[in-house]
């Protein structure tokens, strides 16, 4: 089964205790959200930011948000891949640092 994506913005955010709750564009309910249903992001929610998420049921009866998403902000992955070229881009100028200074040394 697949789950629907909703959309949504932060209505509350307790940074402190991480939790919050989103309003539905719908105009439902507003639904809570856990820190740990926005992992890997570079920077924590904050209050009136665009949610994409998807709803769960507990057994209790609660829905909570799962499976979210900030608009516009990276995830670190994202940020991990850009920086990896830059790392590959320092370590082959240090190489060829090193092979002229060789050369240019008698090394």
């Amino acid at each position: 089964m697949t789950k629907t994506e909703n959309k949504g913005f932060l209505k509350t955010w307790k940074d402190d205790r991480g939790f919050g709750f989103i309003k539905p564009e719908d105009g439902s309910d507003d639904v809570f959200i856990h820190i740990s249903a926005l992992g890997g992001f570079v920077r924590r929610p904050r209050r009136g930011d665009t949610i994409y998420y998807q709803v769960e049921h507990g057994e209790d009866g609660k829905s909570k948000a799962v499976n979210a998403r900030i608009e516009g902000v990276e995830t670190f992955a994202e940020e991990t891949k850009s920086n990896k070229w830059l790392w590959v881009a320092a370590t082959l100028l240090g190489l060829m640092s090193a092979a002229a200074a060789a050369t240019f040394f008698g090394l």
